[in-house]
């Protein structure tokens, strides 16, 4: 038996699909536990896994939560900013305080996402395996695709790939002072220096929740590199009331703009609007918690809610109007329901862009939203084949992927043999 620790950034996005692997991994008869801050112990609790807790004193429950109350007013390239800013001032935190609280709960393997970039420098210190998962839209580096953080079209073309290369060099900018921060607990720790973001990823194994049908042709990924389709199991996630004799029987909207971009009123107001009148159901999710009273009134009376059973109303949906954010992307494929994106920050873009190109949705920039047009794509997603067709299409990919089972494969394979899991059809 392994006991892993999973290291994540405390959020919806990053914990849902990290613990849904975990319990599948607790299931063959491992210790899960997630290692983070008191403000990730309610999602640890609700999936059934064990909690160890790092720098209470610096991270009092409820510090997590104000820090996303203020990103979830921003959007664009301020939010993005205010996310890294975020990373940098809890990084030091984390390379301090974390390795203690691995080596106290006897963590022998760490499971570490992509955007937690000193998990792996916290594994190489005390010296025991990590794999990387990334619970986001990937982020390896690639010429060939555009930044995960931007909304840039696929192209082979020679240009493109410059364009690339400058959107890459512009992320290292942004994420600099990331970089410099591990690096000198590296030097501290006698660690070789990172040259690139990607020398924080394992060299035993990289999973990516995306079937490999949603992400754009790559010219080079690490041998050990997976797609292994979405992480989510109902049963890891928290119960939430919801009123579902108020659902009319009608084909069902369901909006949300996920747990962090989720201050934008306007933008709910827009959606609202903009599904007036159509033979619809509209669902508007806040993403927060919030009381009855506080619940604004939009038009055309959608039924809202401060947060929804997600996967249970993606059951039901005919469309999704999304943030793009990368796991309601990949729920509502898993449910071959098309979408409508309206990206706000981080991944975001990137996701909306894959969306437009596989063919499962269409995607609006938010500078340019407006109700007329926001209502013409849903009409049209709604009613035509197509959109629905290509979300069945990723539905069939992503069930064929084998989401955490195959995940939880590989990394039993990884601690059976202490060798990198080998992928032969990573285009390398």
């Amino acid at each position: 038996m392994t006991h892993f620790g999973i290291i994540c950034p405390p959020a919806t996005g990053h914990l849902n699909p990290l613990t849904a692997l975990g319990r599948e991994l607790q299931s063959r008869g491992h210790q899960v536990s997630v290692v983070g801050v008191l403000d990730a112990e309610k999602k640890a609790d609700s999936a059934g896994l064990e909690f160890c807790a790092f720098a209470e004193s610096e991270f009092p429950r409820g510090t997590m939560a104000q820090v996303f109350e203020e990103r979830g007013k921003l959007s664009g390239l301020a939010a993005l900013q205010h996310a890294i800013q975020s990373i940098q001032r809890t990084t030091a935190i984390v390379l301090q305080h974390a390795p203690k609280a691995v080596q106290v709960d006897a963590i022998d393997t760490l499971l570490v996402d992509q955007l937690s970039p000193a998990g792996g420098t916290i594994a190489d210190y005390l010296d025991i395996p990590f794999i990387s998962v990334s619970a986001a839209l990937t982020s390896n580096e690639d010429v060939s695709v555009p930044p995960y953080n931007t909304p840039w079209n696929y192209s082979s073309a020679g240009w493109a790939k410059i364009r690339n290369r400058i959107g890459y060099q512009l992320l290292h900018r942004i994420r600099k002072p990331i970089d410099e921060t591990i690096n000198e607990y590296r030097r501290e720790w006698h660690l070789p220096p990172h040259h690139s973001p990607d020398d924080a990823y394992s060299q035993l194994a990289q999973l990516c929740q995306q079937p490999a049908e949603f992400e754009f042709p790559r010219e080079t990924l690490p041998k050990c590199f997976h797609f292994t389709g979405a992480y989510h199991n109902l049963a890891s996630r928290e119960s939430v009331d919801f009123p579902f004799a108020k659902l009319t029987g009608q084909p069902l909207i369901y909006a949300s703009l996920g747990t962090l971009s989720n201050r934008l009123m306007q933008v709910f107001e827009t959606i609202a609007e903009a599904c007036m009148g159509l033979n619809a159901q509209l669902v508007i999710s806040l993403g927060r918690e919030t009381s009855q009273a506080s619940v604004p009134k939009f038009p055309g009376s959608p039924l809202v809610v401060g947060q929804a059973p997600q996967l249970e109303l993606l059951q039901r949906a005919s469309l999704t109007i999304t943030h793009a954010g990368l796991n309601t992307a990949l729920e509502s494929i898993s449910h071959g329901v098309p979408m409508v994106a309206i990206p706000i920050t981080n991944d975001q873009p990137g996701v909306a862009a894959r969306i437009a190109w596989t063919g499962c949705g269409k995607r609006f920039k938010l500078s340019g939203l407006n109700v007329a047009k926001l209502r013409s794509a849903v009409e049209r997603v709604l009613t035509q084949d197509s959109y629905r067709n290509h979300a069945t299409r990723l539905q069939t990919a992503n069930q064929q992927a084998g989401g955490v089972v195959r995940a939880a494969d590989i990394i039993e394979r990884v601690m059976s043999t202490g060798k990198p899991v080998v992928n032969e059809q990573v285009i390398r």
